[in-house]
């Protein structure tokens, strides 16, 4: 260690937060010797429509439910961690010379970017990535250039602020997901090293694939699919409320027909879809098949569903839990948080930037 890492102030941590359609998941990390430690968490729901399908459509709802998730947690993190979904991404990967320094790249990119980025440029926010040496041309690098509406990235930023935080870091969901996969890659065979691993995120209405190659994000795609539908299905069928039917899919305690003629259909749908997605993959791709799938979101919950998957697609699959390595705070309740793991998962990509 150099003396000037010595006296560089160190960036303050973050908590992550996922604004999904239906609620703030917030999470905080820190570390505790040379393990990782889950410092709070919170899961809070968010008034119907204030998210639609990832987009925030009430800056001050999610900015009160924000601060609800806060205080429930009892984090005392004052900067942020958000992300914005695939959809609001163009990602685009170019070559240029591999002796520019960062500002001269940045300046290019500025320069050439309405070449690659159908908006105009002053309603976007940039962002570029060196991935890496050129394979057919020493002289050149590969840079990925990510670039989102300013709109989408604005909208999050003010809901933070209306619950009192700094957004400090914005990211990309996928991003998000690769960043958290190094928790989930000890639990794969070979470490995910050299193996291709269908990650398949199911929310409350958006269904997001991302396909990870040797660890690194190689295609992502989302559809319009989620567990919303099984809530809503448990809604009309036992005369709930859309509350009510959404704790008794969590808790239990529906009439015995519900396993064979709700949730049961709703599983075989999930399957579909995950087979579906894996399907526009393979055919958008040079590959046809996948090593492993790790299903997250609410609905990797649902008792079952990962065999299921496994048995029709004929493909080893897990559910997500980028906890299994991590020690728990006293605050933070174990068995809670086991229940809401794979949920939490892209907050938790969101988090380890704290370590960055």
């Amino acid at each position: 260690m150099g003396f000037s890492d010595l006296f560089k102030p160190k960036a303050p941590p973050v908590v992550g937060l996922d604004i999904s359609s239906t609620a703030v998941k917030l999470l905080e990390l820190g570390r505790s010797g040379d393990k990782i430690r889950v410092e709070s968490y919170a899961v809070e729901p968010l008034p119907a429509n204030s998210v639609i399908e990832k987009n925030i459509s009430d800056v001050e709802a999610v900015g009160e439910a924000i601060k609800r998730a806060m205080k429930r947690s009892g984090s005392r993190c004052k900067h942020a961690a958000a992300a914005v979904a695939g959809s609001a991404v163009i990602t685009k990967t170019i070559s240029m010379p591999a002796n520019l320094s960062d500002d001269e790249m940045e300046q290019d990119i500025q320069n050439e970017a309405d070449q690659y980025i159908p908006y105009p440029l002053e309603e976007v926010n940039l962002d570029f990535e060196v991935l890496g040496q050129s394979e057919n041309d020493p002289d050149r690098v590969e840079v990925l250039l990510a670039a989102s509406r300013s709109e989408n990235v604005e909208i999050r930023v003010a809901a933070i602020e209306e619950a009192g935080l700094k957004a400090r870091i914005m990211d990309v969901e996928a991003y998000a997901m690769e960043n958290v996969f190094q928790m989930l890659a000890p639990t794969m065979p070979d470490q995910g090293i050299d193996q291709t691993i269908a990650i398949v995120d199911v929310g409350a209405t958006m269904t997001t694939l991302n396909v990870l190659h040797d660890l690194k994000t190689i295609y992502t795609r989302e559809q319009v699919f989620g567990g919303k539908q099984l809530t809503e299905e448990i809604q009309r069928r036992y005369g709930l409320s859309y509350e009510e039917a959404g704790m008794a899919k969590r808790q239990g305690g529906l009439p015995d027909n519900y396993v064979p003629e709700v949730l049961e259909p709703f599983k075989e749908a999930m399957t579909q879809q995950v087979s579906r997605s894996l399907q526009f993959f393979f055919s958008s791709s040079q590959y046809s098949n996948v090593d492993h799938i790790i299903l997250a979101g609410g609905s990797a919950m649902l008792p079952g569903i990962d065999e299921m998957i496994a048995n029709k697609l004929g493909v080893h699959t897990s559910v997500a839990n980028p906890f299994t390595n991590m020690t728990l705070a006293s605050k933070v309740k174990a068995q809670s948080l086991s229940n809401d793991a794979s949920s939490l998962v892209i907050a938790c990509g969101l988090a380890m930037r704290t370590f960055d």
